[in-house]
C-alpha cells in the first residue's frame, strides 16, 4: 500500500480561510496560535504516518481474535494505540477542566482525519471514547466524572456505546437489556442483564478498562423510548481508592465477520450470564435515550470525518498509481511510455477524487468551527445560532460525506484497473474499509430524515436559510472577480435550487395527510442537494482564497491546484447534486405506488 501522508498543508488552507473569516474568533483559541496549531498538526502527521498507517494492511489481514472471552487485536495495534494514549491525542479536543488541552475542535477533527486516513480500524477506538467522554462531561454525576473521566481522557481505559440488540436495530424503543436495582444493601447500583450486538471495540486488550454505556430498561420501566435509561457498566469494577477490581459479569460472545475494518473488534456483549453486570445509573431515569444522544452527535460528526479520511487516502493512493503505470499513448503529445495520469478520463477520475475529497474537507471543518462556536461564544445568541446550524450540517457532514468516500474509494479501484481489485494493492480494503460508515451511528437513510424532517420542520428552514445566504454571498463575490465569474454563476443557481427544494419539502411536512410519507420519500434526494450546494460553496471559498494568493505575486502549484479543484466541484460536480431538485419536484407517486412483493 502506497505510503500515507497527512494532508496538512490542506488543513492549514482549510483554518487559515476561517481565519481570515472569523470563524475561529474564539475565547481561548487566542493561546492556539498559528504556530502551535502548525506543530500540532505536524506532529499529528508523524504519528498517523509512522506509526499509525503501516500497521492498516497488517492489521486487515490478520485481523481480531477471540478466545475465551479474551479480543487480541491485531499485532502492534497496541503499541501504536499507546503511542496516541501516551502522547497526550486523546484529550486534544477535552476541556482544561476535564484534563484535556481544551483546543479547538476544529483542530481536533483535523488530527482525527489524520488518524482515520492512516488506520480507521485503529481510530475507531478512541472515536468511540471520545462520545463517552462526552457523554459523561454532560451527564455524569460528580462521583461518577471523578473515577471515570481522567482515565478516559488520558485514554487508560476507553468507552464504548451499547445499543443494537438482535431485535432492536434502528428502533431503539425496542430495547429489551434489563437493569434490576440491587438492595440497598448492596449499593447505589444495578445489575444488567441483555445482549448487545455491533459494539465497536467492546472487548480488546489495548486498554487496562473499557467503560460500557448501555441502553437499558427498569423491569418496570414503561414500554417505549420514555421507559430506557443509561448506564454505566466497566469490564473491570472500580475501587474505593480508583483502582481495578475484579472483572464484571459481561462477556464477549462473538466477534463479527466483516466486510471491512478487520483490525477493529465488533463484538457481541452478553451482560448478566452469572449474578448480573454491574452498571450504575447515568443521568435521569427514562431520559437515557436523550443522554445517548449527547454521544451520538459527537460519533455522527467523526464519522463524516472518518470518511473523508479514508477518501483522502484513496486520493494518495490513486495519484501514486497513476503517475507510475505506464500505459498507452499520451492524447497531447503522442508519446508511447506515457503514464495512465496522461489519458483525460483518468485525470476526470483524480480530479474528481481531489476536488471532493478537499469539498468535504472543508464542510466538515466548517462544521466543527460551528461546533466550536456553539460552546464557547461570549453571546448567547451567537451560541445559540451555531448550534442551530451545527444541527443542520451534522446529518449532512454524516451522510453526504461518508456517501462520497465510499465512491471515491470505488474511484480509486477504478484509476487502479485490473490491480485494483487484487487486494494486495491496497485499493480494495480502503472501498471494504468505508463502506461501513454511510451504515453505523444512524444510517444515511435515518440522517436524512433527521434533516428533512425533524431539522428542518422545528424551525421552518431557517438555519439552512441562513446557509444559503452565505452561499450566496459568496457566489456574488465569485461573479465580481472575472475569472470566477462562471463558478460564481454556477454557485448562485445552486443555492437557488436548495432554496426551492427546502420550500417543497416543508410545504410537503405541512400536508396532513401524506407529510410523513412524503418527507421519507424526499429526504435523501434533498440530503444530497444540500451536500452538493455546501461543498461547492465551500470550494468557492477556497477558490476565492487561491485566486487572491495568486493576485499576490504567489507561484506556488498548491493553489492553482486549489482553483482546479474548485473549478471542478463547482462546474462539473454541483450539477450532479442539482438534478435533485428534479428528482422532489418529480414527486412520489412511484414510491407510494411500488410494491415490493409484486417484485
Amino acid at each position: 500500500m502506497t505510503p500515507y501522508a497527512a494532508p496538512v498543508r490542506d488543513v492549514r488552507f482549510v483554518l487559515e480561510e476561517m481565519l481570515e473569516h472569523g470563524s475561529l474568533a474564539l475565547p481561548g483559541f487566542e493561546e492556539a496560535s498559528p504556530d502551535l496549531v502548525e506543530a500540532v498538526l505536524e506532529e499529528a502527521a508523524r504519528l498517523a504516518g509512522e506509526v499509525w498507517a503501516p500497521l492498516n494492511a497488517s492489521g486487515d489481514r490478520q485481523g481480531c481474535r477471540l478466545h475465551d472471552g479474551q479480543v487480541r487485536v491485531p499485532d502492534g495495534f497496541i503499541e501504536a494505540y499507546r503511542a496516541y494514549a501516551e502522547g497526550g491525542w486523546n484529550g486534544i479536543g477535552v476541556s482544561e477542566s476535564l484534563g484535556g488541552q481544551g483546543l479547538p475542535e476544529v483542530v481536533a477533527s483535523a488530527v482525527q482525519e489524520m488518524l482515520h486516513g492512516a488506520n480507521m480500524a485503529l481510530g475507531l477506538c478512541p472515536m468511540l471514547t471520545a462520545g463517552a467522554i462526552e457523554a459523561l462531561a454532560h451527564h455524569g454525576s460528580e462521583a461518577q466524572q471523578a473515577i471515570y473521566l481522567p482515565k478516559l481522557v488520558e485514554g487508560t481505559w476507553t468507552g464504548t456505546m451499547n445499543l443494537t440488540e438482535p431485535q432492536a436495530g434502528s428502533d431503539l424503543s425496542k430495547v429489551r437489556t434489563r437493569a434490576v436495582p440491587c438492595p440497598d444493601e448492596e449499593g447505589d447500583h444495578y445489575r444488567l442483564f441483555g445482549q448487545k450486538i455491533y459494539i465497536t471495540w467492546g472487548e480488546h486488550d489495548a486498554a487496562e478498562n473499557i467503560i460500557h454505556l448501555v441502553l437499558a430498561r427498569k423491569p418496570d420501566a414503561p414500554e417505549g423510548n420514555k421507559g430506557i435509561s443509561l448506564f454505566l457498566v466497566p469490564k473491570f469494577l472500580v475501587n474505593a481508592d480508583g483502582s481495578l477490581g475484579e472483572r464484571n459479569d459481561v462477556t464477549c460472545a462473538s466477534i463479527e465477520h466483516k466486510l471491512g475494518i478487520h483490525g477493529s473488534p465488533t463484538c457481541t456483549l452478553s451482560f448478566g450470564e452469572g449474578a448480573g453486570a454491574i452498571g450504575y445509573r447515568v443521568g435521569e431515569e427514562g431520559r437515557g435515550l436523550n443522554h445517548m444522544f449527547t454521544m451520538m452527535n459527537e460519533a455522527r460528526h467523526k464519522v463524516g470525518i472518518q470518511g473523508i479520511g479514508v477518501a483522502e487516502r484513496a486520493c494518495q493512493h490513486a495519484f501514486a498509481y497513476a503517475l507510475d503505470r505506464v500505459q498507452g499513448r499520451s492524447p497531447r503529445s503522442g508519446r508511447s511510455d506515457c503514464t495512465i495520469s496522461d489519458h483525460l478520463d483518468v485525470r476526470r477520475m483524480l480530479l474528481s477524487m481531489r476536488a471532493r475529497t478537499d469539498a468535504l474537507r472543508a464542510l466538515a471543518l466548517f462544521c466543527a468551527a460551528q461546533l466550536d462556536q456553539a460552546r464557547h461564544a461570549a453571546d448567547e445568541g451567537e451560541r445559540a445560532a451555531a448550534q442551530a446550524r451545527v444541527d443542520v450540517l451534522i446529518p449532512v457532514v454524516k451522510s453526504f460525506s461518508t456517501d462520497q468516500a465510499v465512491e471515491i474509494a470505488s474511484l480509486g479501484i477504478q484509476v487502479h484497473g485490473g490491480m485494483g481489485f487484487i487486494e494486495e494493492t491496497g485499493a480494495a480494503q480502503l472501498l471494504r474499509d468505508a463502506r461501513i460508515a454511510p451504515i453505523y451511528e444512524g444510517t444515511n437513510g435515518i440522517q436524512a430524515l433527521d434533516l428533512a424532517g425533524r431539522k428542518l420542520q422545528r424551525d421552518g428552514g431557517a438555519a439552512l436559510e441562513g446557509l444559503i445566504g452565505e452561499v450566496e454571498a459568496t457566489a456574488q463575490a465569485l461573479e465580481a472577480q472575472g475569472e470566477l465569474a462562471d463558478l460564481g454563476k454556477s454557485l448562485a443557481g445552486g443555492a437557488a435550487d436548495l432554496r426551492a427544494a427546502m420550500v417543497a419539502v416543508l410545504k410537503a411536512g405541512a400536508d396532513s395527510e401524506q407529510g410523513a410519507d412524503a418527507v421519507q420519500a424526499y429526504a435523501t434526494p434533498f440530503l444530497s442537494l444540500a451536500g452538493h450546494v455546501l461543498c461547492a460553496w465551500q470550494m468557492g471559498e477556497a477558490a476565492l482564497k487561491a485566486s487572491a494568493a495568486m493576485a499576490a505575486g504567489s507561484d506556488d502549484p498548491f493553489y492553482r491546484a486549489k482553483q482546479q479543484s474548485a473549478d471542478y466541484a463547482i462546474r462539473q460536480w454541483l450539477p450532479v447534486g442539482r438534478a435533485q431538485r428534479a428528482v422532489i419536484e418529480a414527486g412520489m407517486a412511484s414510491l407510494a405506488a411500488f410494491d415490493a412483493s409484486a417484485h
